[in-house]
């Protein structure tokens, strides 16, 4: 899987959790990635889930690079999505980018 692959899957993941309602946005979920699933985000912003086949895997994986660990996915007030490394919670397990 292509580090840009990696990525919009996700990104897509993050949209439809960001979508999902902000009154949860102080409730952590855990997102639902499924090894058998693409996940996209395309040129308009769209995002996508594909099914994966195993034919292939060797071509997905080849220039693939791992997301290092405390990445956080967001949209900015335009539309755009963003990445940050680095923690995001506080000692406390907060949120660090929360409201108050």
């Amino acid at each position: 899987m292509t580090a840009r692959a990696f990525t919009m899957l996700c990104a897509a993941a993050l949209v439809t959790s960001a979508l999902a309602g902000p009154a949860l946005a102080q409730t952590p979920t855990p997102w639902v990635l499924s090894p058998d699933m693409g996940y996209g985000y395309d040129a308009s912003g769209k995002t996508f889930a594909y099914k994966m086949g195993t034919n292939n895997a060797k071509f997905l994986l080849k220039g693939a690079k791992k997301v290092p660990k405390n990445t956080l996915f967001f949209i900015g007030e335009n539309g755009q999505l963003y990445m940050r490394s680095g923690p995001f919670l506080e000692d406390d397990g907060k949120f660090k980018f929360g409201p108050g």
